[in-house]
């Protein structure tokens, strides 16, 4: 039956694993341009396998950013983790020992979330494992590939290759924008407040980690505060 669950959940995790082998391959190529070694990146994403955590660290590590600004930024980014674990949690199998329950929560991403909350049965450690397994081999062997390849090929390629993480942000905040006018406020707020931090005399010497922290806090808050998301059947919902 374990290596029944096991077999289930490494089917259903290939997809995740495919789009994560692209995505990581911009994270790759972004810190191998921003000098950092290939096997730090791939260390960095074998032990986070979180895409916007990492590419926020790997900018503030290469402006010589402080430990706290790093710890602070990744926690604000990945909060949203707290909540995914919390409810996987609520339908894990009950014989799940504290100790699974640790390891499961690491592979813990939008992905691998979305798809264990479709599961109708009682998520088991070895379904989960299975699930996990995939996605993190993917992401980090992107991550492989994309920094080996930034150093092998020529400079104006890989620097041509370097606007790859940002297109991967665009995509992702394009359709959701189109579709909610409570995220794109959000979006142009959070990019007003980046041209603000970028041009505005006292706020352009600040770091950049605590750019992103003060921006994250502010923009949220306004967000919740002035376009809150409304209750399903609820008659002013957007």
């Amino acid at each position: 039956m374990k290596m029944k669950n096991f077999t289930i959940g490494l089917k259903d995790g290939i997809p995740i694993a495919l789009g994560y082998f692209s995505v990581s391959m911009a994270f790759g190529l972004t810190a191998a341009m921003l000098g950092f070694p290939v096997w730090s990146a791939v260390l960095l994403s074998l032990s986070n396998v979180t895409s916007a955590g990492q590419a926020a660290t790997v900018q503030i590590m290469a402006h010589g950013g402080a430990l706290t600004e790093i710890a602070v930024t990744t926690l604000i980014i990945n909060m949203r983790y707290f909540l995914m674990s919390l409810s996987v949690s609520q339908k894990a199998d009950k014989s799940m020992t504290l100790v699974k329950r640790m390891a499961v929560s690491f592979g813990i991403t939008d992905e691998v979330f979305a798809v264990s909350m479709q599961r109708t049965k009682p998520l088991t450690a070895s379904y989960m494992a299975g699930l996990i397994l995939l996605p993190v081999i993917g992401w980090t062997s992107g991550t492989l590939t994309g920094a080996v390849a930034t150093n092998i090929l020529p400079e104006e390629i890989s620097a041509a290759m370097g606007i790859a993480l940002y297109g991967m942000f665009i995509a992702i905040i394009i359709p959701p924008s189109r579709e909610s006018r409570n995220v794109l406020f959000a979006v142009i707020m959070a990019v007003a407040g980046g041209f603000a931090f970028a041009y505005m005399p006292l706020l352009k010497e600040i770091s950049s980690g605590w750019e992103t922290i003060i921006i994250t806090v502010l923009v949220s808050s306004l967000a919740a505060t002035l376009m809150p998301l409304k209750e399903k059947g609820d008659n002013n919902e957007e």
